[in-house]
């Protein structure tokens, strides 16, 4: 089964379950429609001339999270791999020079540690509160940016952050610098925020995008 959007047609895949409700989403350029055993192609198709519209921003949103996958972002920069002989990475323009995929991994986990403990260190001695100094772990994770944890007395940064730019990775160590003073999201909290990261609402409308 196929669906036009656009003069371009996409497949769709039907998933049948003991479900209440009709569930759309896009994966991999094909349109999953999750549904109850009893509900016909007619009525399926029905529902996607119905909701059109949101099927196309999600297929532009899925199609822009590829192509973002599939450059190499630093520090909010694309930059395209060349691949030569060369005794360590460098950076000349918009070109990433490298023997190979090893020594650019290496030479990417090196600059996010330095690049992450200097932000952090800069973070911490803004802040006129008197906070505890807690230790810097980085790690990759699917749904937060950053974690704060009062028990093992660490501050937690997502690996990913080094693919943005230097005023959201920034954002994210003061809001976790935050959580020091005020445990929660309340409206102090937020206002701890923009007194040391004024643009924090512009780098959380980056982040989520």
């Amino acid at each position: 089964m196929k669906y036009k959007i656009d003069e371009i047609e996409y497949p769709v895949a039907i998933i049948r379950k003991n479900n209440k409700n009709t569930y759309i989403r896009i994966k991999n350029s094909t349109i999953e429609v999750s549904t109850h055993y009893f509900v016909t192609k007619k009525q399926i198709l029905d529902l996607l001339g119905k909701n059109e519209s949101s099927i196309r921003r999600m297929i532009t949103k899925c199609q822009q999270k590829q192509e973002k996958q599939e450059k190499f972002t630093y520090l909010g920069q694309c930059y395209d791999i060349i691949m030569m002989p060369t005794d360590e990475v460098e950076i000349a323009g918009h070109h990433i020079y490298t023997s190979s995929e090893e020594q650019l991994n290496q030479w990417y986990q090196k600059q996010m540690k330095e690049i992450f403990e200097t932000y952090y260190q800069m973070c911490y001695q803004k802040f006129k509160e008197n906070i505890p100094f807690y230790r810097l772990r980085i790690r990759k994770m699917k749904t937060r940016w950053g974690v704060c944890n009062r028990k093992s007395k660490t501050i937690t940064l997502n690996s990913e952050l080094l693919h943005y730019e230097r005023d959201a990775i920034i954002y994210v160590i003061i809001h976790e610098l935050s959580h020091l003073i005020h445990f929660n999201h309340s409206r102090e909290f937020w206002n701890t925020v923009e007194t040391y990261c004024p643009k924090y609402k512009e780098m959380r409308k980056i982040l989520k995008e």
